[in-house]
């Protein structure tokens, strides 16, 4: 198997990719100016945005099962204070994002869920489970995991169990969390991080863990390729049928939605896998890796930068604007116009977040958050 400093060439090169196009479409210079691929759907659906995420969680799994080897990929209490600690600390990093930089703020109204606490909780329970339970069962624990989830939703939901209103997770997250605690972008009070829909990004999880076992198999081959493509093709076939019945939906995470983005993730994956670790061309994977061994790091620098570039304010004719939209309106939009502009302004703080990767990436620095 390939490695780069004892770590797989091709996970760093996917993992690094799946982060720089999470910058990009998370940081447009106007969420009035972006291309189609670059949005989430509004509800139902699945565009190249609503990959990002469920590919980043099924990277989160593989690379836990190469993590949790030293400690014999058993349950004990030294893997579970691990896994929990970092649980804990991932949660917490999270919580500090959706604070930053209004410390004074009103608490009352602190969105407690995001990305980073949908990342720490998936990969603590589904650590977990993948300790507990011997690799040949895991199939069926994610099994139980997406049908539950599903009757769960068909069955206590409303009128429409689906929809943005009458879905039982969204009566679960306000339940536990109440409105005021909650993601309000869909207009409504709604979690597209929150509790319940954990139960299916946890899938996620595990099955990226199952195909990290897959991968550790042995040195690289053409054979672990073919294996990643045929359970990437069942997975995504799986996930089109039952998406006749249970929508995919990124907000939901549904049933459907996790078997088909985790099947896509495979074939990226065994694509990858064949160029960097079998045939063993790297090179051009350069760019992602600086990005792949901080990934979370990175994704905490990005977002604490955006934060602080709306924070800042400057003097713009009569008025103030902040930074974000200086940089957007002064020196992008005048170069590329307002659709090309926005995503200059994306790439430019990509590229920004990446110099600072590659220092610590020069410097064999890595931040384990």
């Amino acid at each position: 198997m390939a490695k780069s400093s004892g770590r797989l060439v091709s996970l760093d090169i996917f993992r690094g990719l799946t982060v720089a196009f999470m910058i990009i479409v998370n940081t447009p210079g106007s969420w009035e100016y972006v291309y189609p691929p670059l949005r989430h759907s509004n509800w139902d659906g699945c565009t190249p945005t609503d990959l990002v995420f469920p590919f980043f969680l099924f990277i989160v799994g593989v690379s836990t099962f190469f993590s949790l080897k030293k400690y014999g990929s058993e349950l004990n209490w030294n893997s579970f204070l691990r896994i929990f600690r970092r649980m804990v600390s991932i949660f917490a990093i999270g919580l500090f994002l959706n604070i930053f930089p209004y410390f004074g703020r009103n608490y009352d109204t602190l969105r407690i869920m995001g990305v980073l606490q949908r990342i720490a909780l998936a990969y603590g329970i589904g650590a977990i489970i993948c300790l507990a339970v011997r690799r040949e069962y895991l199939w069926i624990v994610i099994a139980v995991l997406l049908l539950v989830y599903w009757g769960l939703l068909a069955f206590l939901g409303g009128t429409d169990p689906f929809s943005l209103g009458g879905n039982f997770a969204l009566k679960t997250d306000l339940a536990i969390l109440g409105k005021n605690h909650m993601y309000t972008g869909f207009g409504i009070p709604f979690e597209p991080e929150g509790l319940l829909s954990t139960i299916t990004s946890v899938c996620t999880v595990i099955i990226g863990y199952f195909i990290g076992g897959m991968v550790a198999q042995g040195s690289a081959s053409g054979k672990t390729v073919l294996k990643l493509l045929l359970f990437g093709v069942a997975a995504f076939g799986l996930g089109y049928l039952w998406n006749m019945i249970f929508p995919l939906n990124k907000p939901l995470w549904s049933s459907s939605y996790v078997l088909y983005t985790a099947g896509l993730a495979m074939t990226v994956l065994a694509i990858i896998y064949l160029i960097a670790d079998v045939i063993m061309f790297q090179i051009w994977g350069a760019f992602f890796m600086v990005f792949g061994t901080n990934a979370l790091f990175v994704y905490f620098l990005s977002g604490i930068w955006t934060r602080l570039m709306l924070f800042i304010q400057i003097h713009s004719g009569i008025g103030k604007i902040s930074l974000y939209d200086w940089f957007y309106t002064k020196a992008c939009v005048p170069l590329a116009g307002n659709l090309n502009g926005s995503l200059m302004f994306a790439v430019i703080q990509m590229l920004l977040i990446w110099i600072v990767a590659l220092i610590l990436y020069r410097k064999k620095i890595m931040i384990r958050l």
